[in-house]
């Protein structure tokens, strides 16, 4: 992959206009597009598809929870709308991911399109150690979790998971090379973390071998968001 390709930028926008002035400026510069929960309510799928007469590749980010019949249905409607990265809560369990990854490749073939790849999110990188153990309820490690799942995902036949760079090489170590990680909670050196709490900067994450970074305010909160993507990429470049 070329750095840019490994660049996912959050269009945590509400706004159909912004999100396609986004778009449109960052089209060349990065390898895919996050569509949201607050893109995606706020404008609806027809959004989707002008993003992607764009030429750009779409990653739509609903972090689907639900039985496995509920979330088989509504994976084959994300993928006729053209997803390229579809996501799933690995906390669902695994009938529900295994189900996931059927619709994704029945309907893909139904259609004669390829077939999007389905991740499953694991511990939100909102989430530190304390409230993962004290106001979640769950006993352990953040680490040891994310590995449970993360083979959990693999077992189901899902393609990757969702987790922090902090967790990244723990991953590779249970899952392999080619298993996909996505990575949000990417700060650029020196910027502020936000509501994260287990952040990394780009560099560091594809060192502990994250596949694909996720970057939302650095780039789209900015006054030159070209700018800002060409700062990050080059970090990833140096490294």
């Amino acid at each position: 992959m070329k750095p840019n390709e490994h660049l996912i930028v959050a269009l945590d926008v509400d706004s159909k206009e912004r999100a396609l002035e986004l778009a449109r400026v960052l089209t060349p510069q990065v390898g895919m597009f996050k569509v949201g929960m607050e893109l995606f309510y706020s404008c609806g799928p027809d959004l989707i598809h002008t993003i992607r007469e764009l030429g750009a590749k779409i990653f739509i980010d609903l972090k689907l929870h639900d039985i496995p019949n509920t979330v088989s249905r509504a994976v084959k409607v994300l993928t006729r709308y053209g997803a390229d990265i579809i996501n799933v809560h690995a906390a669902g369990g695994t009938e529900m991911m295994q189900a996931a990854a059927r619709a994704a490749g029945e309907e893909a073939a139904r259609l004669g399109i390829r077939r999007p790849r389905v991740i499953a999110v694991t511990v939100l990188t909102s989430l530190g150690q304390e409230e993962f153990n004290n106001q979640i309820g769950i006993t352990g490690s953040i680490e040891e979790r994310v590995k449970l799942w993360a083979k959990m995902a693999q077992n189901s036949g899902l393609d990757g998971v969702v987790a922090s760079a902090r967790e990244a090489a723990a991953i590779r170590q249970v899952c392999g090379k080619q298993f996909i990680i996505v990575t949000p909670g990417i700060r650029p050196a020196g910027s502020a973390a936000g509501d994260q709490k287990r952040i990394v900067t780009p560099a560091d994450a594809l060192k502990e071998g994250s596949t694909y970074l996720v970057v939302g305010r650095p780039i789209t909160a900015v006054g030159d968001p070209v700018a800002a993507a060409k700062q990050i990429i080059g970090e990833m470049i140096l490294e």
